[in-house]
């Protein structure tokens, strides 16, 4: 009997291969870094043939690494930077342009020309979500209007439109010789051409930003034999899909309503669940899937999007040669007991939740000559927790829950002074678990519910366990003061561009 469930984590700098055991502990993994590619300012790419060459290429690794076979597991589970876009040819399996990633702002226009006629709601009762650059369709509208011969094409069926996952289950099930091209809830709903309540394709809205349905993929639940895997994984069922975000909420086992979750990588993503009901937002939230189990009734989520977190500090190494590694960030950062007055607002590509405003643009507010690159280094870390502060806030409003802890996860967590600082900003006690790899082990999960290698959502719960736990220090006083220089400096980043 297969002992072990596999986990492709495709993220928006690498992709992953990690394999669990029963107890949610990794057994074994493999990882890979792609190309980030940026042709212009505002555009963000990448090439789809080099992410499924390193999806192979990490797959082997894992496996060797500890001597498995594909017999070994049990079944595969996947998880993907959402709403990157991209469209293959069917007969030649050939993508037709490099990837948009779903920090690609080249829509913005788009979204302006939809957006005068009912505004950037319009579409928010049917979606959940925004008119804005950062979701799939309007890029995927982009790609047949720009690309030569894909619209005709795409009508036909003969070019085909999926996110990451979508794309790596084609190639995984055969490719061009019988690949299946479907996608999952979570995925779909970030694309703004899904119906949140009847979890299909919405005719009207396709309709309204012309795309063909012949090029869509088909909607499936989260957990779910979806096809079986030839070449390095022969014969293993892919059985799971949730986008990252998603397959971290799992990940944490935040199955109850009010539960909720923020990851810290690139970007940064809260979720709290709200149940088997989409609750509208009002307070410039997402309203999106959560997950779907089988047939059991979908959970729905509100999502705070942050699209700069760990790629502030990323800016400052590659950018600005401030450091040599993240890692070093910390210790800078430590090295001083606060900001000196210095404010970074990381607005590189507008600001997404609570403002949804692709017009402001990153500033540096606060600066004097006392200000050192350890003031700048701690006010990057601070410019993350200020904007999960403003999404709790925001879920508070709407929901009139108010989160007891917030869960968690991704490759900043690891810093301390970050978590400690999120605590003290928030009021709010935050936990790290012993698996900080939530997003991959939420995929693994998916997949082994729909085989039985897990029993039930029970199981999961039990393998959630905490590392450590950051409880609130700072004076309120202070707390408020810091608050109030952060809402000065966003407000004035917003609107900067014309």
């Amino acid at each position: 009997m297969a002992q072990y469930i596999g986990a492709i984590d495709q993220g928006t700098t690498s992709s992953r291969f990690i394999v669990f055991d029963k107890a949610g502990t990794i057994v074994s993994i493999g990882q890979k870094e792609h190309e980030q590619i940026y042709p212009k300012p505002g555009y963000v790419e990448h090439d789809p043939l080099e992410i499924w060459r390193n999806t192979e290429s990490v797959i082997r690794e894992a496996l060797e690494r500890k001597g498995l076979k594909p017999r070994d597991l049990a079944a595969i589970g996947i998880t993907n930077q959402r709403e990157t876009t991209l469209i293959w040819d069917r007969r030649t399996g050939k993508p037709l342009h490099n990837a948009l990633v779903w920090q690609d702002t080249r829509v913005d226009p788009i979204v302006e020309e939809f957006a005068r006629d009912g505004g950037h709601d319009r579409l928010r009762a049917k979606t959940g979500l925004p008119l804005a650059s950062y979701f799939s369709g309007l890029k995927l509208r982009w790609l047949l209007d720009n690309v030569p011969g894909a619209r005709e094409k795409a009508e036909t069926g003969d070019v085909l439109f999926g996110n990451i996952d979508t794309w790596l289950v084609w190639n995984l099930t055969g490719g061009t010789n019988g690949g299946c091209h479907i996608t999952d809830v979570t995925n779909a709903s970030r694309t703004q051409l899904m119906n949140l309540g009847a979890l299909e394709w919405d005719d009207d809205i396709l309709s309204l930003f012309d795309i063909p349905r012949a090029c869509l993929p088909t909607i499936k639940s989260s957990s779910e034999v979806y096809g079986i895997a030839r070449d390095n994984l022969a014969g293993v069922p892919i059985a799971g899909i949730l986008g990252d975000q998603q397959a971290a909420l799992v990940g944490q086992a935040c199955f109850q309503p009010g539960d909720a979750k923020n990851t810290y990588g690139t970007g940064c993503f809260m979720l709290m669940n709200t149940g088997e009901t989409p609750y509208p937002s009002k307070c410039g939230l997402l309203t999106t899937m959560g997950y779907k189990f089988g047939d059991e009734r979908p959970v729905y989520v509100l999502e705070g999007s942050i699209a700069i977190a760990g790629a502030l500090v990323q800016w400052l190494r590659d950018n600005l040669g401030l450091i040599q590694a993240s890692h070093e960030i910390e210790a800078l950062a430590a090295s001083v007991e606060d900001n000196g007055g210095v404010t970074i607002v990381p607005a590189f590509s507008g600001l997404y939740a609570p403002h949804w405003n692709s017009h402001a643009r990153g500033l540096f507010g606060g600066l004097t000559r006392y200000a050192t690159k350890a003031h700048i280094a701690r006010a990057a870390l601070e410019a993350t927790a200020f904007q999960t502060r403003e999404v709790l806030d925001a879920m508070t409003k709407d929901t009139g829950i108010a989160v007891k802890e917030l869960r968690t996860d991704g490759g900043m967590v690891v810093n301390e002074l970050l978590m400690q600082f999120q605590a003290d900003i928030l009021d709010v006690p935050v936990v790290r678990p012993k698996v900080i790899e939530t997003t991959a082990l939420g995929a693994a999960y998916a997949a082994g519910l729909a085989v039985g290698f897990w029993a039930g959502k029970e199981d999961l719960v039990r393998n959630w366990a905490i590392d450590k736990r950051w409880s609130p220090a700072m004076e309120p006083g202070r707390r408020r003061r810091l608050n109030a220089e952060w809402d000065k400096a966003v407000a004035r980043s917003l609107n900067w561009a014309d």
